[in-house]
């Protein structure tokens, strides 16, 4: 049998509902100046913005079958900053209740452009979540940051790792342990197909490299936050180097 090198599947469905009114309940508090804070770069309405248009596109490509075509982004943004908070708001609130249906109703391991259908909605769910705290912060409103929350995140973001260490060559069965504080721990293991990775601590005595941090600096990191004194690694300078300068799959947009 075919190791899958995701790893097996995450379950995010029953956080999606839950996950949104915490979004909604944060910016159903905020003034027309709230909205134009400045967070992670851009604004509180164009973070908001983000999450809405990566609903849209999934509906429209897995849903309908219309794929936005390339550059959706570089239109949508700038397109939507016209559109007042209260219309944003409501169109979020209405796509979420629509894809929540949408993933109701398909396999969690139908394959969708070669990507398990629980892993593209374990993705949308973390970006959802890392900007709902970008949002968060910007506003002075405590993180959505309880465990239940927050390690189904930490553990899709290191579903990711195997792409990173793709250009690494080590034997099969090699591993490289990955520990991340108040998360738990995670192997990647080596094979002749390339590296694959679960939820576990490796069993090796001597991996090929250890990676160590934090679950906060672990989503930080990703976004391309600079964090870089709270990430740990030993071994394999390679292995070292490809987490480093690893982040998250693209954002759905």
């Amino acid at each position: 049998m075919t190791t899958s090198p995701w790893g097996p599947p995450i379950d995010v469905l029953p956080l999606l509902a839950r996950e949104e009114q915490a979004l909604v309940a944060v910016l159903s508090g905020l003034s027309r100046d709230d909205w134009a804070t400045p967070a992670a770069g851009a604004t509180v309405h164009e973070l908001a913005a983000r999450i809405l248009g990566a609903k849209l596109v999934r509906l429209s490509r897995v849903r309908d079958d219309h794929p936005p075509g390339d550059g959706f982004a570089g239109h949508w943004l700038p397109a939507v900053s016209r559109l007042s908070p209260e219309v944003l708001f409501s169109m979020l609130v209405d796509s979420t209740a629509q894809l929540t249906d949408l993933w109701k109703h398909r396999d969690a391991d139908e394959l969708v452009e070669d990507v398990p259908v629980w892993l593209i909605l374990a993705r949308d769910y973390s970006w959802s979540w890392m900007r709902q705290q970008q949002i968060r912060e910007a506003v002075d409103a405590s993180l959505l940051d309880e465990p239940e929350f927050r390690t189904p995140v930490v553990d899709t973001l290191l579903r990711g790792l195997p792409s990173a260490l793709r250009e690494i060559t080590a034997r099969p069965g090699r591993q490289v342990a990955c520990r991340v504080t108040d998360a738990g721990q995670w192997t990647a293991r080596a094979t002749v197909a390339g590296w694959t990775i679960a939820p576990g601590a490796a069993t090796s005595r001597s991996p090929l490299a250890t990676l160590s941090t934090d679950a906060d600096a672990l989503w930080r990191h990703c976004t391309g936050t600079t964090v870089a004194d709270r990430l740990q690694t030993t071994g394999s300078p390679a292995a070292a180097i490809a987490f480093l300068t690893w982040r998250a799959p693209a954002e759905g947009l």
